[in-house]
């Protein structure tokens, strides 16, 4: 059975969705910071070609189909047909479309790094017959540039929720424009604002992504309060915080190694983030931490004030309790804490209760040894693994 064709990334929140590849690569690809489309050549992919992988994922899913008895599935059996698959791509996208039909079959993700730079038309066409294909999809996903997006009015974005794209996913990753040029973001706050003003009022959720620390030292206070005013303005659905990772290879990396650009520590990480939620403002803003770079991933909730489930504000200050119980533990405790976290032996302050007193003299003689500098390097290093 022909295979489709699957890029290399897709967000947390889509774990469980169906991966469709529309474009390859990314149209900008000069992000310092990135290194996942490097060798990549920007392709857009023709309505027909993206059509043939979407009959290739009904083919696949009318295979799996097969080992459905009643309400309950023959995990055995799709195992065993699994084993049986000799090509590794073949192999893959059979394990993809079970594992998408077993968790209800009812969301997907489009792929590579800027899907919406495919017209509008084109787009439009392929979301109908994904839809038409897979009557039972519920939420249709994407990821998209602000500077691309911005590009586009309320009508294009309305014009893809009709066809069935739900919800846009952006990496802003700050809204200083001191910031976005030093990453070489390719955007401006200005654009950022745009395209989110318009993205939201065609009727498509929007998800974006903050990067603390990314500014380094030198930008700590512009990173905050840029992305601050950016999400005031803008009111995404999401901001989902992705913990600034120097990484080897990249052009940060570069700039870290030459000198010319300070490692943020993750207190001044975790500063950011609470001076983000400090400047929210009338806003619908929910804070999302769903992924392991992130030091304290209990910060999830509404950012402003405002109803909420549990009362009115009461999810705002609960992140800032949380934020504001860490910083006031005392520094060896908090770096006991983030090396704990970051070699997943922890994932609350709390559970450093869990702790041996024999355990604990050891950690805070370790965390004594390093210098601010050598310290703020091993974290990052850490922090690196999971990127």
């Amino acid at each position: 059975m022909d295979a489709f064709r699957i890029g290399p990334i897709r967000p947390p929140s889509e774990a469980d969705s169906l991966l469709l590849q529309v474009t390859q690569g990314c149209t900008w690809n000069k992000c310092l910071f990135c290194t996942v489309y490097k060798d990549t050549k920007f392709k857009a992919f023709s309505a027909d070609s993206i059509k043939r992988d979407i009959d290739a994922i009904a083919a696949y899913a009318e295979q799996v189909k097969q080992y459905r008895k009643g309400d309950l599935w023959d995990i055995q059996g799709l195992n065993h047909h699994l084993s049986t698959l000799v090509d590794d791509d073949e192999r893959q996208c059979f394990y993809m479309v079970a594992n998408w039909i077993l968790k209800g079959g009812e969301n997907v993700f489009l792929q590579d790094g800027n899907t919406t730079a495919l017209s509008s038309g084109r787009l439009t066409d392929v979301l109908i017959y994904l839809k038409e294909t897979f009557p039972q999809i519920k939420r249709i996903t994407s990821y998209g540039r602000a500077e691309n997006l911005s590009r586009h009015d309320a009508d294009y974005f309305a014009e893809l929720k009709d066809a069935g794209l739900d919800r846009i996913h952006s990496g802003y990753e700050s809204g200083s424009d001191d910031v976005l040029l030093l990453i070489h973001k390719g955007a401006t706050s200005q654009q950022e604002i745009t395209a989110g003003k318009n993205i939201k009022a065609g009727g498509i959720e929007l998800s974006i992504y903050f990067m603390p620390g990314i500014g380094g030292k030198g930008l700590t206070k512009e990173n905050a309060e840029g992305t601050a005013h950016v999400i005031n303005e803008v009111d995404p659905d999401f901001l989902r915080v992705r913990t600034a990772a120097i990484k080897p290879g990249t052009g940060m990396y570069d700039l870290y190694t030459s000198g010319t650009y300070e490692l943020c520590s993750d207190d001044d990480k975790v500063r950011e983030i609470r001076r983000v939620i400090e400047l929210a403002d009338g806003i619908s803003t929910r804070i999302v931490s769903d992924h392991m770079v992130n030091l304290l991933q209990e910060v999830e909730g509404q950012m402003a004030e405002g109803d909420s489930e549990c009362g009115a504000g009461s999810e705002r200050q609960y992140l800032l309790d949380v934020i504001d119980g860490y910083l006031a533990l005392p520094k060896d405790e908090r770096r006991v804490f983030q090396l704990l976290r970051r070699t997943l032996r922890a994932f609350a302050p709390e559970d450093m209760a869990n702790l041996s007193a024999t355990e604990k003299a050891q950690l805070l003689e370790a965390v004594h040894r390093d210098s601010d500098a050598d310290w703020d390097r091993k974290m990052n290093d850490y922090i690196c693994r999971y990127i």
